[in-house]
């Protein structure tokens, strides 16, 4: 099983935020540090970049049993972890939440799909690897402070 430090270090992310803004004063249109730091942390799939810099500093490894916040297709949850087991050698993981409550994963005002369970694939990141059409993460886990 993975831990969070196959996330990049702290520093390591910072450098990226500064690389990442070096390209864009290149390409006419510079940003913030800040708004590098948030564009960083959404591309390892976190909702901001205090919640990737909390998990690639110190934060815990998932353990089944353990509290757990997130999104799963696009939606917001609290839950468990049910089910914990490494795939392969690749250093990803089958992961089953438990949500506290029903989840709707249609957005669709006339259809609802609610999910009390999930399993899906994650990475070292606790991201799944796929992405919907819009570019993010079918699910994103952390654990619960």
């Amino acid at each position: 099983m993975q831990t969070s430090s196959a996330l990049p270090t702290v520093p390591q992310l910072k450098a990226e935020a500064r690389l990442l803004r070096k390209h864009s004063v290149a390409q006419g249109q510079p940003i913030s540090h800040s708004t590098a730091l948030e564009r960083i942390a959404q591309y390892y799939g976190f909702r901001d970049w205090n919640t990737l810099s909390a998990r690639a500093s110190n934060a815990p490894e998932l353990q089944v049993g353990m509290r757990v916040e997130g999104r799963y297709l696009g939606q917001p949850f609290t839950g468990y972890v049910h089910g914990l087991a490494t795939c392969g050698s690749s250093g990803h993981r089958r992961i089953t939440l438990q949500f506290d409550a029903p989840v709707d994963v249609v957005q669709f005002d006339s259809f609802s799909s609610w999910r009390h369970r999930v399993s899906a694939v994650i990475d070292a990141g606790d991201r799944s690897p796929q992405k919907t059409s819009n570019g993010r993460p079918h699910l994103t886990v952390s654990p619960l402070a």
